[in-house]
This record gives C-alpha cells, structure tokens and sequence, in this order.
C-alpha cells in the first residue's frame, strides 16, 4: 500500500478507557500491522485505495498547497501570538449515508426539543410546574435574561441556526457532546474547507457521492427571512458583527457575502419609534432582520450593559414591539448551559414524547451532594468543565492534570458547585490525520449546523470536523491548537441538483463544490455590486478567525480598542467609506 500509511499509529503508549480499551478509529476495523493489509471499513474503503497509492511526500504537498491558500485568502488563527493558516487535514473524515440519517434525525430531534424549552424557559414554565426542570437551574444560569421574557419571532422561531457537538465513543457510537444556540460558529471553516478538497481531491467526489454543502447561505438566508415581522414581503436582513477584532469577523464577512446581505457593526444601525434602521448614504433603511454575531451583553447598552458599543440602543424595545426579529433570539444561551444539557433527554421525553434518537455523555450534576461527594474522590479519572465555558477553556482532564491543578479545582468545585460539571474521559474516535512524524491516528469531534425556518429543520450534510494535532489531545479547539477536516456524507442517492447551475459530470460537480466561496449574484436598485464594493468580502481579515465567539471579557477588550480611537480601525473606516464613495453602491456609514 505504499509508505504513506507505514508505521500507522500511536508513538506512545495509547489512551485506553477505564477498562483497558483503545479510541474507535473511524477509517480501519482493526489496527495496520507492519507487513499485514489493513482493513478499511466500508465508508472509507474508497478513501483509503486512492490513499495508498499515494507517498507520503505527496500527500504532504498538497497539505502544504491547502495551506499556502489559506494564508492567501486570510483564512487564519491566532495560535500562541502566531497568525497561523487554519490546519486543514488532506485527509478527510468520511460519514455513511445510513449513518448519517440517523444522526441527522437525532440532530432534528434535539433542536425541537430546545426550542419548546426555550419558548417554554421565556413564556409559562410548564417544565418546572411539571417537574422535569427545577426552577433554580433557569433563574441561576447566567444566560437566562428576564428581558427576554415574551419575546417571539413571527414564526415562533429562536434557534435559527444551532450547531450541536458529537463526539464517536470507544464503541463507534455517536453522542451529543454539547449544544451551540447562541452564537455559534464554525460554518466558515464548512464551506471553505469543501472549496479547497473538491480542488484537492476531484475525482472521488463523483465516484463517492460526496454530498454538497453549498445550500447553507441560501437555507439561512430563507430562515432568517421566514422569522422577519409580519406584512413585509421583501425584509431586508443584515448581519451584525462586533468589528474586525473579532476573532470570528472572517466568517461574518463571508456569510454576508455568501447571502448577499449588508455587514454592519453597531453604530451603522439606529432605532426611532420603536424600530431599527442602517445609516446609508442614501439615508436611514429599515431592517427586519438582525443576524447577530454579537453576545447578549453587548447588544443593547439600555438592557444590558450600558458601556457598550457593539451593539445599538433601542434593539430590544424594537423587538418586543414585533418591529424587528434578533437571530438567535436573545436569551438563547440558556439552553446552552452545561447542566440544563444532563436535563436534555428528558426534555425531549417531556416536549416530544419520544425517546432521544443520540445519547448524551453520562454527566454528574455537582449541585447535587451526592454527586460531588463521588466527584472529588475522583477526579483524577473524570473531565471536569465549567457550565459556562466555551472553546476548551476551564475544562481539566483528570488524568493529565498535575496534584497543585486538581488541589485548585477541588476548591473550585467546593466554593460553586452549580457552575461545574463533570464526565468520565469520553475517549473521542481518531481518524488519520498526517502530522511531522507521518500519517497519525489524532482524536476529532464533529459540529453538524441546522437551520430552523419553521417549516423544516435542515442540516448541513457533514459538518466541522475538529481533530486535536497532538498526540493523545482530546481538547479539539483551534484555540488549544486544534485543526479541521472536511466531512464527506456519501453513499445513498446522488445529489439530484447542482446548487448554482454549474453544470453536469465531474467538471460540473467540483464547481458545484467549490462553488461556495462565489458570491451569490444581487441586484439592488438596479446597480450590480461591484466584486470590490464594501460587503463583497474583499476586506483584508487583519485578524484571525477562530472556532467561538469572543467571550464577554474580550469583547470588553474590544470595545476599550474602539474607544481608544485605534488608528487601525479609523483607517479601516475610512477605507470603507472611499470604497463606498467610488462604486457608488449603497453602504453603511459611520
């Protein structure tokens, strides 16, 4: 088979769970032994034949060819003060068409059961007269805002987009690992990863059937506007982004562009008589639809925090008069809490009346005496996280983590025991990943998005992949050094369309798969956007993207930049604008 898969595996001595058994490796049935054919499982059968064939020095140039794209396109992250090319492996993760929908069910499931979570959390609370949720879970998650309360959009949506963690255990079984309601991110990586493999790897996604991921602008652009005010035809939707500091402002630019939709920032938009409107050259232009990639926090300094500048004052009067819908509704993040997830299977039990379709991750809730009792003698074994954490950040893993780190986190544990919770060490599937030693087994999870247009919940065929690059890492973060891989959903019928006519056959096919970075044609009062203009995704990304949000303590930071009159963004303003004023095309001003 070639040299590229000698010497595949662990360099060290494996992870092993609590009884002695090894990580599920997602590509082989068993272990390769030197001298010995490896057996590929069926998914990957494919894959793999068109792989070996391959040397390792091949291989690692056209990783080495992703990468150089990626620092060209800007498509990168900040990695220990280093801006770095966003890893994306050659090699990628591969998803059985039957598997698949299952999952993809089980995905639905889940966002229907939040959703009436939510509406319930904000409206009647018939979970906590009913006992399934206790009151003090809702009252004491710190993403739970009462100025929320009897908030809804026209069609009773919150959750427009979501995108929920998986994890394969030792077992190969799917489970949820965690839920992103709020803000959540990652899609960028989907579609930029898939343009740069449908140029790496052509030929095998005619013959696997890849199934395309280009329908994601357009599937959230129709949900955003099925969730916009009653009476208006044509709603004008605009994505809001907390500015070119934000660690994410690479995947707002482009999901603007891709939906053809204004970018703004907080001070382009401006609420009179309970309704929004963005500066234009032209004047003020209402909005119906706000796409938010802002925090609650920072949203309106007349609800929440009054030193804000990322947000506009008036937004939440605006939306609980009905004149304006906020996407992902605010208040979201409850359901993103920690401990309300160890509630989730019961939930869909309550809402449903069905049995959850994908386990959760067995979870201990420290609040209760019992549990943290059994916790603290053990948590050498256990993975500890914070309620509220995001990114791999506060997370311990027991049996990495020194004597003076599990001394502080007892005491940690002891002061709040609502604001943790704690799981066995999931042993997360490998896949092989080609890293400095050669081809590795490295450790991933996977990030499927849905959007909810009120009709139908539509996910995104595949995902984003997160693989850990060093050995035996099971924090998958780009922040803790993570990469990505594109995911193949294949097998089952052949994708009946092409999203943006390119045509029939391979040629047609790799276009419909590298099609997505393309700008989605609009015309606005009769002038075509020019491919230069401001919103056409030409800005230069001056800082990395990442795989989250900013927190609340960095976009504070952020907005001390702003204040502080940095001549960096005062030069981007002003670049913006003479854009603007040279092609002539509508635009937000400051």
């Amino acid at each position: 088979m070639g040299d590229l898969f000698d010497g595949y595996g662990s360099t060290l001595a494996p992870r092993r769970t609590p009884d002695g058994g090894l990580a599920f490796d997602e590509m082989f049935g068993s272990p390769a032994h030197a001298g010995a054919p490896a057996e590929s499982r069926t998914a990957y059968r494919e894959l793999y034949a068109a792989l070996a064939r391959m040397t390792q020095e091949e291989l690692r140039g056209r990783t080495e060819s992703l990468a150089t794209s990626y620092l060209a396109q800007g498509v990168t992250f900040d990695f220990a003060g280093e801006e770095r090319p966003f890893p994306l492996d050659a090699v990628p993760r591969v998803i059985d068409f039957d598997e698949w929908s299952e999952v993809e069910a089980g995905i639905k499931q889940r966002v229907r059961a939040l959703e009436a979570f939510l509406d319930d959390a904000y409206g009647r609370q018939n979970c906590v007269r009913d006992g399934v949720v206790p009151a003090q879970l809702i009252a004491s998650s710190q993403y739970f805002y009462r100025q929320a309360y009897g908030i809804h959009s026209a069609n009773n949506v919150r959750i427009q987009v979501s995108g929920i963690d998986l994890i394969r255990d030792e077992h190969g079984k799917m489970r949820v690992l965690e839920d992103n309601v709020r803000v959540p991110s990652g899609v960028s990586y989907v579609i930029s990863n898939r343009r740069m493999m449908a140029q790496t790897l052509p030929e095998l996604f005619v013959s696997m059937r890849v199934r395309p991921v280009g329908d994601y602008p357009n599937k959230l652009l129709a949900a955003l506007r099925a969730s916009a005010p009653p009476g208006i035809d044509e709603p004008n939707v605009v994505l809001l982004t907390p500015g070119v500091y934000n660690s994410a402002y690479f995947e707002h630019t482009l999901l603007a562009r891709l939906m053809g939709v204004e970018l703004v920032e907080g001070r382009d938009l401006l609420c009179m008589g309970g309704k929004v409107f963005m500066r234009t050259t032209r004047g003020p232009k209402r909005v119906d639809v706000i796409y938010r990639r802002v925090d609650d926090d920072f949203l309106d300094p007349l609800q929440f925090r009054a030193d804000s500048m990322l947000g506009a004052p008036g937004l939440m009067l605006a939306a609980r008069l009905g004149n304006v819908t906020i996407s992902n509704a605010v208040g979201n993040g409850v359901a993103d809490d920690k401990l309300l997830y160890t509630y989730t299977p019961d939930l869909i039990r309550y809402y449903l009346s069905e049995e959850p379709i994908l386990p959760i991750v067995d979870t201990w809730r420290l609040e209760e005496p019992e549990a943290l009792e059994e916790v603290l003698d053990r948590l050498d074994e256990l993975v500890v996280k914070p309620v509220d954490g995001s990114g791999g950040k506060g997370l311990v893993v027991g049996p990495d983590a020194s004597r003076s780190e599990l001394d502080a986190l007892r005491q940690r544990l002891l002061a709040d025991p609502r604001g943790w919770i704690a799981q066995p060490v999931v042993m997360l599937s490998t896949i092989p990943t080609l890293v400095e030693d050669g081809m590795r087994p490295r450790h991933a999870d996977l990030r499927p998005f849905a959007v909810n247009d009120g009709d139908d919940i539509w996910v995104l065929p595949g995902g984003l992949t997160r693989v850990a690059l060093p050995e035996g890492q099971l924090v998958v973060n780009s922040s803790q050094g993570g990469g990505s891989k594109d995911t193949w959903v294949v097998g089952g019928s052949a994708p009946g369309h092409v999203e943006y006519g390119q045509g029939k056959g391979l040629a047609g096919l790799v276009a419909d798969q590298a099609s997505v970075t393309s700008a989605i044609p609009i015309i606005r009062d009769g002038i075509a956007p020019d491919a230069d203009s401001p919103g056409a995704g030409q800005h230069r990304i001056e800082h990395s993207p990442a795989d989250r949000p900013r927190s609340s303590t960095e976009q504070q930071e952020q907005q001390q930049m702003r204040q502080g009159g940095a001549s960096g963004v005062e030069r981007g303003v002003r670049r913006r604008d003479e854009t603007a004023q040279s092609t002539g095309r509508e635009a937000s001003s400051c």
